[in-house]
């Protein structure tokens, strides 16, 4: 028989997302509830370590469904990946009676998380929380949505330049191994070429792509360069690359950075998050362990924590074809 849950924590690690919020305004106000207690962990697992707990009640989490970043801090921790400082969070976790962990976070939250699991038996459960949405298990981790949005009202701004001056513009946006971001919002900026880790167009294909744009009348041009794109080194490598074998293109190079993370999430990622947060206070309730809550079919569903971070998020093969359609 799993043990009653009776308090909760929350905390938030690695990088912030918008919907993280949201999303622990949800974990509260479900623990609130069914009438579990709730406590919020600041600055991830190394607040767990140094012990850093605030008690959390519906009323703590008001006015913050709308705001970026997270109210408990991140951080990441290299004393949480030592036995030693697991057990110092363990430690803590004991002393102040809590049951269960809610981790909001990416692959290596999780994998944070499966290891404390398989030492103290811990119940665990994991809301993914990252803007790349490489996460399986989930057809949206939480700030992806509005990271797309972010990044189309860039692309849009920066090709007013471009028309204005005739310019060829290489964009880069977040994608460290998955192009989602890139291959989403290149689609839905109109841009003419969108390079993702996943398809190797090469630099000549590049070149041949971007000339036969021009030759169908475009006097300016949107690249969009996921991070983790492998045709260069560096989205400054494309540059010099079309400089130098290209005519007749002004090209520049926008990075658009950490924008992409900031910012008030969308209707779509509240709503997510509330979801998200709900089903994971109500599956720990029930004696799960071990899951990351997702998305699937518009059903909220759990997968294992290892199969989430161990299964690959796939592009979607359709958008590939509708971009080489749309370039035209």
């Amino acid at each position: 028989m799993p043990k009653t849950i009776k308090k909760i924590g929350v905390l938030t690690s690695g990088g912030d997302s918008p919907g993280m919020n949201a999303a622990i305004r949800s974990v509260v106000r479900t623990c609130a509830y069914h009438q579990v207690e709730c406590v919020g962990i600041y600055r991830g697992y190394q607040g767990l370590i140094e012990g850093e707990f605030q008690p959390m009640n519906a009323r703590s989490v008001k006015d913050i469904i709308n705001k970026g970043g997270t109210i408990l801090k991140s951080a990441r921790s290299k004393d949480f990946m030592t036995p030693e400082g697991r057990k110092r969070a363990f430690d803590n976790l004991v002393a102040q009676n809590i049951d269960a962990l809610v981790t909001i976070g990416g692959d290596g939250t999780f994998t944070g998380a499966i290891v404390f699991n398989q030492e103290y038996d811990f119940p665990v459960m994991g809301i993914p929380g990252t803007i790349d949405n490489d996460i399986f298990g989930t057809t949206h981790t939480l700030g992806f949505d509005t990271a797309l949005n972010t990044v189309v009202d860039a692309i849009d701004k920066i090709r007013d330049t471009a028309s204005s001056h005739n310019r060829l513009f290489f964009i880069e946006v977040m994608g460290r191994d998955v192009g989602h971001i890139a291959l989403n919002t290149g689609i839905a900026g109109g841009a003419e070429e969108i390079l993702i880790p996943e398809e190797d167009l090469g630099l000549d294909r590049l070149v041949e792509s971007l000339n036969k744009s021009r030759k169908s009348g475009k006097s300016s041009s949107i690249v969009i360069v996921a991070e983790g794109d492998k045709i260069g080194k560096n989205i400054f490598q494309l540059k010099d690359y079309v400089d130098e074998n290209m005519e007749g293109y002004d090209v520049r190079v926008s990075v658009l950075g950490h924008m992409q993370r900031g910012g008030s999430p969308s209707c779509f990622d509240r709503v997510l998050a509330s979801r998200m947060g709900v089903k994971a206070v109500e599956s720990l309730l029930e004696g799960k362990t071990n899951y990351m809550v997702g998305l699937l079919n518009s059903v909220m569903e759990l997968t294992p924590l290892e199969k989430a971070i161990k299964g690959k998020s796939k592009i979607n093969l359709e958008l590939l074809r509708v971009s080489d359609i749309m370039s035209t």
